[in-house]
C-alpha cells in the first residue's frame, strides 16, 4: 500500500517544519533560508547539494503563497588556503605567492574574463544554478566585511571575546594524529559538499600571547592573515596586530577599518543572527563534536539569535568521470553534469533522496539506465499512476514556483540519442534521417524537436566513452568472415535481409532481430519468452554478436535497431553480403 505524501516527501515536511519556525521567530516577515558556497576553486557537485536541499524546501514555501529568501553566501573573503591542481591558467608556484589574501585580491587564472580567483569560479557556479532554476540573493562577504556592513557585529564580538572563547574551550582537545588515507579515484570518490566556508581547517582565533580574539585582520602591507593581534581596547576599539610573514605591524580603530573578518565558528553563527536565518543544511562533518554547526549553535546566541533548523547532509558520488574532469581541477562541478543531462535530470537526483541519503550522478553508461528510470516515471505521472512520492519529486524536477523549466519537446530515449550521435559523427542531416526513421509515422521535422537531450546525449559520447568503445562501421564488408559462416548463419542473415523492408521502423526492426532465431527453431516470431526453450536465448545472442562483427567490428555496440536504421537500408544489404 502507497505511503501519502506527507510521510514520504521530505521536501513537505521540511516545508511545513519551517513556516511554522518562520512564524514564530519573525511573523509577517519572509521565510529566509540559506546557503554557503566557498569560490576556492571549481565548485563541485557536492557542493551543490548545499544549494539545493534549501532551494526546494524554498521553492515549495513559495508554491504555498509565502515570501521566502534563499541566501546563497559567497564566502569570497576567505583566505586562499592552497593552490588547487590541474586548473587551466594556473602555475603552482607562482599562485603559491598568495596563499594567505583573500579570494578576491587573488589573480583569476590566465584567460580568464573575470576580476580576480573568486569572480572566477563564482560565474560558472551562477549560470549552472541558472540553468537549474535555482531563483537565489547572491550575497558577497568580501562586500559585506569591506564597506563596514558587519562592524557592529565585530565590535559586539570583541566585547564578548571571552564568552565565545568559553563555548569554543569546551571542544579543544588535543588533535590526533591523523590517519593516512588512500587517495580515491574520482569515479569512486563522493564529493562532499563542504561546510561553509570549508572552515575545518581555520583557526578559532586563539593565538597570541595576549589572549583570545575572534576577528583575524588581513595585513595592510602583504594583505595576508598571518597575523597575530597584540592589544586591543573595547573603549577606543584601538587594535594593533603584527603580521608573521612580512613583519608589518599597525594599530588602526576597529570602529573605522574594514580589512578583516571574524573567524569562522564565529563568523557564521553572526550571519544567522544578522540575516536571520531559519532553514541552513549543513554537511555530515557537522555531527562530529566541535564542528562549526554545533559550536555555532550556542555561539549564536550571543549575537541574539537562533540556530536555524538544519539537516545533515550525505556526500554525493561519482560514478565513470572521464579524465576530461581533471583538467578542471579533479572534481566534477554543475556545469559538467549539465554538459550531459538535462536540468530535469539533475534536479531530480537531488529531491528524490532525503537529505541524509547519499547518492550517485552518473558520468558512465549509468546514464542511461537512469534516463530510462525519468522516463518511465515521466509516463507514469502522466497516466496518473506514480506514487505520491514520486510524483512530488517530479513536479520538483520539473518545475518550480515560477514555472516550467525548458524541455525536450520531443524526449526520445537517451540511450537511442546517444547511439545516433555515436554512429553519425557529428552529421545532422544524417542524425535527422535516422530519427526520422524511429518513427515513420510521425518523423521530426528538426532536429530541434530532440534539443536538447540530443546534444547532452552526443556530448556525452564525445566526453565520457572511450575512444575504443565508439562505434565505427564498416567500410566494407567482412568478406573473409561472410565467406566462413555456415548454412544455419547464413539463413539468418537471409531472414534479416527479407524483412529489411517491410520492419524499416525502430519497433519492426525490434521485432524482426529478435524474431529470427525464433523462426529459425520453428517458432512463431510473436512468441513469447515463456513459450520458448532457454536455448532461444543463447541463439538470438550468438545471431546480435554475428551482425555486431559484421558491421562494426565488434562484439556488441549500440542497440541492433538504433545500428541498422543509423546504417541505412542499402548500406546494411551490403556489409551483410546481399
Amino acid at each position: 500500500m502507497a505511503q501519502s505524501t506527507e510521510t514520504t516527501d521530505w521536501v513537505s515536511r521540511f516545508a511545513d517544519e519551517v513556516i511554522e519556525e518562520s512564524e514564530r521567530r519573525a511573523p509577517g516577515k519572509p521565510v529566509v533560508v540559506a546557503s554557503g558556497l566557498s569560490p576556492s576553486g571549481p565548485i563541485h557537485l557536492g557542493n551543490l547539494r548545499e544549494v539545493m536541499t534549501p532551494h526546494l524546501v524554498a521553492d515549495e514555501i513559495r508554491r504555498r503563497g509565502h515570501q521566502v529568501r534563499h541566501l546563497i553566501s559567497w564566502d569570497d573573503y576567505d583566505r586562499y588556503r592552497k593552490v588547487p591542481q590541474g586548473i587551466p591558467g594556473v602555475e603552482e608556484e607562482a599562485w603559491k605567492e598568495h596563499i594567505g589574501k583573500p579570494l578576491t585580491s587573488v589573480p583569476a587564472p590566465k584567460g580568464s574574463a573575470h576580476p580576480n580567483w573568486a569572480e572566477h569560479f563564482k560565474a560558472a557556479m551562477t549560470e549552472s544554478l541558472a540553468e537549474l532554476g535555482v531563483e537565489f540573493d547572491g550575497i558577497s562577504q568580501t562586500e559585506q566585511y569591506t564597506s563596514g556592513v558587519y562592524r557592529e557585529q565585530i565590535l559586539h564580538a570583541m566585547r564578548h571575546r571571552g564568552d565565545i572563547d568559553a563555548v569554543l574551550a569546551q571542544y579543544r582537545t588535543k588533535k590526533a594524529p591523523a590517519k593516512k588515507q588512500q587517495q580515491k579515484p574520482v569515479d569512486e570518490a563522493e564529493l562532499e559538499a563542504a561546510e561553509g566556508s570549508g572552515a575545518a581547517a581555520e583557526d578559532d582565533g586563539s593565538s597570541g600571547a595576549a589572549g583570545y580574539f575572534p576577528y583575524k585582520p588581513y595585513c595592510g602591507n602583504c594583505e595576508k592573515d598571518f597575523t597575530t593581534v597584540t592589544s586591543y581596547d573595547d573603549d577606543s576599539t584601538e587594535l594593533t596586530y603584527a603580521c608573521s610573514v612580512c613583519g608589518f605591524s599597525e594599530t588602526v580603530r576597529l570602529n573605522e577599518f574594514n580589512r578583516g573578518k571574524l573567524v569562522w565558528k564565529v563568523d557564521w553563527p553572526m550571519r544567522w543572527a544578522y540575516e536571520g536565518v531559519i532553514f541552513e543544511p549543513s554537511g555530515v562533518d557537522h555531527s562530529s563534536p566541535g564542528s562549526s554547526f554545533q559550536v555555532g549553535g550556542q555561539i549564536v546566541g550571543i549575537f541574539g539569535g537562533k540556530q536555524p533548523i538544519g539537516p545533515m547532509y550525505a556526500f554525493v558520488g561519482i560514478s565513470g568521470m572521464a579524465k576530461m574532469s581533471s583538467s578542471k581541477g579533479g572534481v566534477p562541478t554543475p556545469a559538467d553534469a549539465l554538459q550531459i543531462m538535462e536540468p530535469q535530470l539533475l534536479r531530480w537526483l537531488y529531491a528524490r533522496r532525503r537529505p541524509n541519503q547519499s547518492f550517485k550522478i552518473a558520468f558512465d553508461q549509468e546514464i542511461q539506465r537512469l534516463y530510462d528510470e525519468w522516463d518511465r516515471l515521466d509516463a507514469k505521472v502522466a497516466d496518473g499512476s506514480a506514487l505520491p512520492a514520486d510524483a512530488a519529486a517530479h513536479s520538483r524536477a520539473v518545475r518550480t514556483a515560477s514555472g516550467e523549466l525548458p524541455r525536450t519537446p520531443r524526449p526520445l530515449p537517451y540511450r537511442t540519442l546517444a547511439s545516433v550521435a555515436d554512429i553519425t559523427a557529428g552529421h545532422e542531416d544524417q542524425a535527422l534521417r535516422i530519427l526520422s526513421d524511429l518513427d515513420p509515422a510521425n518523423p521530426p521535422a528538426t532536429l530541434d524537436e530532440a534539443r536538447p537531450r540530443y546534444d547532452k546525449a552526443e556530448a556525452w559520447i564525445n566526453t565520457h566513452v572511450p575512444a575504443d568503445q565508439r562505434t565505427i562501421v564498416r567500410a566494407e564488408p567482412d568478406a573473409e568472415l561472410l565467406k566462413s559462416l555456415d548454412e544455419r548463419a547464413q539463413q539468418s542473415l537471409r531472414l534479416l535481409l527479407d524483412g529489411l523492408a517491410d520492419n524499416w521502423s525502430l519497433d519492426g526492426l525490434t521485432h524482426l532481430v529478435y524474431g529470427v532465431p525464433k523462426v529459425q527453431a520453428g517458432f512463431s516470431a510473436d512468441a513469447t519468452p515463456k513459450e520458448l526453450p532457454a536455448e532461444i536465448k543463447t541463439a538470438q545472442r550468438s545471431f546480435f554478436a554475428l551482425l555486431y562483427h559484421l558491421l562494426v567490428g565488434r562484439d556488441t555496440g549500440p542497440r541492433l535497431p538504433t545500428l541498422l536504421l543509423a546504417v541505412g537500408q542499402e548500406r546494411v544489404r551490403g556489409l551483410l553480403g546481399e
